[in-house]
Formats: C-alpha cells, structure tokens, sequence
C-alpha cells in the first residue's frame, strides 16, 4: 500500500506534526511518502491532504488539482465546501451553535458589530489576512486591502482567557483534543512562517458539552454533503465558549488542518494511520 501526504513547497515534508502518524504507517509496512501538491503525479492508493498551506495563493490550480486526484481525502467536493469559511451561515442554518457571522464581498457595505470584532478572508488557511478591530474606519480600511471575500465576526472575548479548543475527529469518531492560545492582538496577526500564524497549542482534556458540538458539527456537515460522518477520514472541530458559556463553532476544518499528534499520545496517531489504510483500501 502506498500513501502520499500531501504538502506544499514552502514545508514539503509538514511541520512535524506527522511524524509520529508516518511512523505508525511504516510500522505496518505502508510506504508513505511527502509529496507537494503541485510537483507532479501523485500515484498512490490515497493521496491525504496535510499540509497544503499554500493554496489560498493557488487558488484555482489546487482545485483543479484536487478534482484531478482520484483517491483523494478528504474527497475534492468536500475541500470546494470547506475551503470558503461561508459555510459557517449553512451550520447556522442547519442549527449548530456557530459565532455569529457576516459574508461580505467586495464592493459590498460591510457593516461592523460594536464592541471588537475579527475581519478575515472567507478562503484562507492560517490566519494570515485575520485582523481584530474596534475602529470602524481600521476594519474598512482592511477589508477593503483584502480584495476579497470577507467573514465579519464579533470578536469572542473568552478566548483571552481561555484561547481555543481544538476536537480532532478520525473517520467520523472523536480521538483526541489541544488546546490553541489567543493570537489575535488588536490589528492583523503575524504570519511568521510565510505560510501560517504561529499558534501556542498545548494538550487539554475537552468538556463533555464540547465533544457533543463537534458531533452536531460533523453531523450537520454530512447531511448538507449528502455523506455519512465516517466518510471525513480527518476533521478538526475548532470551538470558543460563547457569552453564556456554552462551546460555539468558530471553524470546522475538513481541508489540511493541523491535527496536533505533538500534543497527545501515539495512540491516536496510531489511530489516525488505521484510518488512512483502511480507506485507502476502499478508494
């Protein structure tokens, strides 16, 4: 069985994340290999999308990519969905406790919360283009430098406090959980790498009430995909405490998210690896 975990060439081999799922895959004698995205062929029995961070600048071309790879995970209908952090309005409408949202195109009025709030490109991966603003005029200037889509959130103030918990699902089934600090300081955060925001993750042990929205999520995710929850080979299910307490969905990842095996045991990298090989005994 061959595998190729899918990357870009800014980090053609991931940030180390994996290293703990490339070694459980060797373990059961899969040949598992890093690979961009765009540099040629992937010729595999399962192509896993993990760390394509630079396809927001690619935009076209990696949906073209995607759609041309025929085992690919998580399927290329399902990226096209997920890519464009809008479907944070159709979780809302199917019911799931989501951070208030507002899509706003370009040429649009955007029009802001009071309090703070978070402009951030619709199609993006690690943060880069977010922002945090109280100023009106701030906010405007922003969204319009971004030139495209934007999401307009009122900013949670918990996450201060209690930054963010991320739920990391395998086939549709909980298996482990980190924990992501405050990265949003007033004004837009600092891509570091290029490719990403750096983040300050640490193991946690989720509520209960947490690990059921991530349920609800996947659940509501599937039906507006008309798939089964276990068809997501990956996804992680990022939440805030809302002004009451209770978790809201500030993201759900289904693309190329980080699944932070550095903060948890093998096991669930072992996990993960079983997961891989048995879809892509089915693919």
């Amino acid at each position: 069985m061959r595998v190729v975990l899918a990357s870009c060439t800014g980090l053609p081999e991931g940030d180390g994340d994996e290293n703990a799922l490339v070694a459980a895959l060797k373990r059961d004698g899969v040949d598992v290999v890093w690979q961009p995205w765009n540099d040629g062929t992937q010729d595999a029995d399962l192509v896993v999308l993990r760390a394509t961070w630079d396809y927001p600048e690619h935009l076209d071309e990696f949906l073209a990519w995607c759609d041309g790879v025929p085992r690919l995970a998580n399927p290329a209908a399902v990226v096209r969905w997920n890519i464009d952090k809008a479907y944070l309005v159709e979780l809302a409408g199917r019911g799931v406790p989501v951070v208030p949202t507002a899509v706003v195109s370009p040429g649009e009025e955007p029009v802001f919360p009071d309090g703070e709030f978070v402009v951030k490109p619709s199609v993006g991966a690690g943060s880069k283009g977010a922002a945090r603003f109280t100023d009106h005029t701030a906010a405007r200037a922003h969204f319009e430098s971004l030139g495209v889509k934007a999401l307009i959130q009122p900013y949670q103030s918990s996450v201060d406090a209690h930054g963010e918990t991320a739920l990391v699902f395998c086939a549709g089934e909980y298996s482990h959980a980190f924990h992501k600090g405050p990265m949003l300081a007033q004004g837009l955060a600092e891509a570091e790498s290029g490719l990403y925001v750096e983040e300050k993750l640490r193991a946690i042990e989720p509520a209960a009430p947490q690990i059921a929205l991530g349920e609800q999520v996947l659940d509501a995710a599937a039906a507006l995909l008309s798939l089964r929850r276990k068809d997501f080979l990956y996804a992680r299910v990022d939440v805030v405490a809302g002004p009451g307490g209770a978790p809201l969905l500030l993201e759900l990842e289904l693309t190329e998210p980080t699944l932070g095996f550095q903060f948890t045991d093998d096991a669930a990298a072992s996990r993960f690896g079983k997961a891989i090989q048995a879809a892509a005994a089915t693919a």
